[in-house]
């Protein structure tokens, strides 16, 4: 059962500030249509204001039911850079007629504008810490805003503490509020035949697989090091075979680094592919790798999971939050195609010591249980609670 909706004594005022949930589709939006759904479950009676900044309102009106007792604003359809400061005079504007009881801000650069509302009206806020966007900031103004804030939520571990070490914050500011991902979305099934044929493979061969954007800023992600450690599984198991998932600028450099190392029979780049059949994907795979060294938390790793595959990630990110610190995975050192080549050697072969990786229908139990929508919601009242009960 899902987290209960709170009582209050007046009608509760909330401004959520978003980048967007329609122009883009990636972990920030993911997260905040989630956080979106599950506000409106536990303040069904909260007057919501949704703010966002790159979509239209044509996106809007599009997608109307999933945006049901809320007033929106957008300011997609105007240029940038000039977007950026309409869209900080909307977030003030409203802010100083509405006077919210609580300001959330899916993005820490948004924090800066919640600054000057709690200097002008006392505007208490929330800010949510993703990723790189919480890493080496410089920006005197966001240092402020974080410095100010009633409450940061960030949503890993590595996340929370990377930005404590380098903004010198203290702990009792920041919580934990980890991804969720759709459970309903993702199922235990045989390997597709119609993906076997498509990429021209056999049922009992091991397949590995990654989905991530393929950019230069992402290269972290891994199937760089994935690549390196190719050779190296193969004298194990000549007929592995590697699939990529994901479509950007950085394809024509891996091509380079496939053709260069010999892989082109062993390895699939297959671009961009839409929702509703990556889980086909999945179920294709009898390895889920991405041994990331820069990853905020990494949904794709719950997807796997969900799925009941196997996963390797890196030991140095939120991915380590993912795994829930190995229990539901390997983690291994991402920049060591070596110790990635034996981690991965030794889960195709069945000979890895964490035997729950081999238990489809319990990894599927315990990351529903661990990342599923109702701990998501149920982590939210509680520290909502703390700002917003009693009004």
């Amino acid at each position: 059962m899902l987290e209960k909706s709170h009582k209050t004594t007046k009608s509760l005022n909330i401004h959520l500030w978003m980048p967007e949930l329609f122009a883009l589709k990636g972990g920030i939006q993911v997260f905040s249509a989630f956080f979106l759904e599950a506000i409106q479950a536990i303040y069904p009676e909260a007057n919501l204001t949704i703010f966002l900044k790159n979509d239209t309102d044509e996106m809007i009106a599009q997608n109307r039911d999933r945006l049901f007792n809320t007033q929106t604003y957008s300011t997609g359809k105007i240029k940038s850079p000039l977007r950026t400061l309409l869209f900080s005079l909307k977030l003030i504007s409203a802010a100083i007629a509405q006077k919210p009881d609580l300001v959330i801000s899916m993005h820490l650069n948004f924090s800066p504008i919640a600054l000057i509302l709690k200097k002008l009206i006392g505007t208490r806020y929330i800010a949510i810490a993703h990723g790189v966007d919480a890493w080496d900031i410089q920006n005197p103004l966001l240092k402020k805003s974080l410095y100010a804030a009633d409450l940061i939520l960030a949503v890993s571990h590595f996340t929370r503490d990377r930005l404590c070490q380098e903004q010198s914050l203290s702990l009792d500011k920041l919580g934990i509020l980890h991804n969720t991902f759709d459970a309903n979305a993702w199922e235990i099934a045989p390997k597709p035949q119609h993906l076997l044929e498509k990429y021209g493979l056999q049922p009992k061969q091991k397949i590995i697989l990654t989905v991530s954007r393929l950019i230069a800023s992402e290269q972290y992600k891994g199937y760089d090091r994935l690549l390196d450690a190719m050779p190296i599984i193969r004298q194990t198991i000549p007929d592995i075979h590697y699939i990529i998932v994901g479509k950007g600028s950085d394809r024509d450099r891996i091509e380079q680094i496939i053709q260069q190392k010999g892989l082109q029979n062993c390895v699939t780049l297959a671009g961009f592919i839409a929702d509703e059949h990556l889980c086909d994907h999945y179920n294709l795979c009898d390895l889920f790798a991405m041994p990331s060294k820069g990853e905020g938390f990494g949904i794709v790793y719950l997807e796997a999971l969900a799925c009941g595959k196997p996963v390797l990630a890196g030991n140095l990110d939120g991915s380590v939050d993912a795994l829930c610190n190995g229990k539901l995975g390997v983690l291994v050192n991402p920049d060591s195609p070596q110790e990635i080549a034996e981690a991965t050697i030794k889960i195709l072969s069945e000979d890895h010591e964490n035997k729950v990786i081999y238990q489809p229908d319990i990894l599927r139990q315990e990351v529903i249980a661990t990342f599923g929508f109702e701990s998501f919601q149920k982590t939210i009242s509680s520290y909502l609670s703390n700002f917003l009960d009693g009004f």
